[in-house]
């Protein structure tokens, strides 16, 4: 898992965001799995694809 996400605007590519990524993985186990229990990725993972701006 990052530490933090840069999120990129379109074409030219410019920094659009720089999210830092602070995650409490439950049990202390870090892996991918596990951090995505993390009470806080639901709102890192809203934000980030807010910030992306997808029309799907």
């Amino acid at each position: 898992m990052a530490d933090r996400v840069v999120i990129l605007s379109n074409r030219p590519a410019k920094v659009k965001d720089i999210i830092n990524i602070k995650l409490t993985c439950p049990g202390g186990v870090w892996s991918p799995m596990k951090c995505r229990e993390a009470p806080e990725f639901r709102h890192y993972f809203n934000q980030i694809w807010k910030e992306l701006d997808i029309h799907v």
